[in-house]
């Protein structure tokens, strides 16, 4: 599943071949971070519908509504912008640790005071907890990875975040049998992948030496190299944000009932766990950047085909299942990516950038939804999603015409 290759530690630039049993060690650790990455998926799967229409139900404004959902997003920028020093500091697996209890301690309180505000501040944890998750994860899979496995193994990580994701917002469904139900239930997940956490996964983490030696200017130079690759996962970001917090609000709006939008909203979560993994195949035989451009051009327009589908189940469905496979990869291959354009000493800058970015473009994602909602477009909410990957399909010309310059 990984290289099955190992490092000399006399000398970092020499490989040699990993033993059988070392080899099974790589297995069951991607086994656990998939587990860590499911749950992680869960949780915001979960949240962000369910508290969206508790919201709506209880006369809250569109906009606050999107704005209180992006909380779960600024908590998760917040950890972004210290990862890369507490991982330092820390360690891979204390600091996945320390994610995973934040989320536990969270889940179950927000059954307890229904509220804005309070909400916003579990909210908060739960994104600075999830973040801690994502950033250990991401950086354990490149490490590990080698460049010609890259695009299927991200794609692994990015379909377990899928699978979660998509099954998050059935939490609907369990609301029936109490409003505590579905935030307990999550929290019990979150305490058995902890404790696997804590009795399988090995204290160093991956290449622990390399990835605490970030050099100056390395952000800087990350985003001059590789900013298109960059760019997907803001893109990822606001549409799984803006998707999760202001559909519910959008189809309340134009007649969809509360059990519709529970049906609906994982198809996208659908798409992506059946084209995800083909992509990043395909990426490492044609090439990332042409998988990108094809994939956002492709899955830009069928966003914007949604609001001619007006209530109509199976069309919407059909679309978001489409265009969700199409982008439903967009984090995983332009991480990828941005390892294929970047020194190997810049992968932990490049995970914290695109942790930035996906951060960035989920608290943007449901604000602007709800704004434009609120201003009486709803099918606006459609429109700007679609757009913005027709624009990054077509800004993929001008990066390849920059590197032809570079080169020249």
């Amino acid at each position: 599943m990984f290289n099955k290759t190992k490092q000399d530690k006399t000398n970092p630039n020499h490989v040699t071949s990993a033993s059988p049993e070392a080899n099974g060690h790589q297995t069951m650790h991607f086994v656990i971070l998939v587990l860590a990455i499911i749950s992680a998926g869960l949780s915001q799967g979960m949240l962000l519908p369910v508290l969206a229409i508790f919201l709506e139900k209880m006369g809250v404004s569109s906009t606050l509504n999107g704005l209180n959902a992006a909380a779960l997003y600024v908590g998760s920028f917040a950890m972004t912008l210290m990862a890369e020093r507490l991982v330092g500091r820390l360690g891979f697996k204390k600091l996945l640790l320390l994610g995973l209890l934040i989320v536990i301690i969270a889940l179950p309180l927000f059954p307890l005071v229904p509220g804005v505000a309070f909400w916003f501040v579990l909210r908060l944890l739960v994104g600075i907890g999830d973040s801690a998750i994502h950033y250990v994860a991401q950086l354990w899979v490149l490490m590990v990875t080698s460049p010609e496995n890259r695009g299927r193994n991200l794609s692994i990580y990015g379909i377990s975040y899928g699978i979660g994701f998509s099954i998050g917002p059935l939490g609907i469904s369990l609301l029936d049998w109490g409003m505590a139900v579905p935030f307990l239930l999550m929290a019990i997940v979150f305490i058995i992948v902890a404790l696997l956490v804590w009795w399988k996964l090995p204290s160093g983490g991956p290449g622990r030496g390399e990835a605490m030696k970030p050099e100056k200017g390395r952000f800087v130079r990350s985003y001059r190299l590789a900013w298109y690759a960059l760019i997907p996962a803001l893109l990822y970001g606001y549409m799984e944000a803006a998707m999760n917090s202001n559909f519910p609000v959008y189809g309340l709006r134009t007649g969809l009932s509360t059990d519709q939008i529970a049906y609906l909203l994982p198809f996208i979560g659908v798409g992506g766990l059946i084209l995800q993994l083909p992509l990043g195949i395909l990426s490492d035989r044609w090439g990332r950047k042409r998988v990108l451009m094809l994939a956002g051009a492709l899955g830009g327009l069928l966003f914007m085909l949604v609001p001619f589908a007006g209530t109509k189940l199976v069309a919407i469905a059909i679309l978001f299942a489409v265009a969700g496979g199409l982008v439903g990869s967009f984090f995983s291959l332009g991480l990828a990516y941005a390892a294929d354009v970047l020194p190997r000493a810049y992968l932990p800058a490049a995970n914290v950038l695109a942790s930035f970015h996906f951060n960035f473009g989920s608290i943007v994602g449901p604000a602007v939804g709800g704004k434009g909602i609120e201003m009486g477009s709803a099918s606006s909410l459609f429109w700007l999603l679609g757009g913005c990957y027709v624009i990054f399909a077509l800004l993929g010309v001008l990066f390849r015409q920059k590197q032809n310059k570079m080169s020249s």
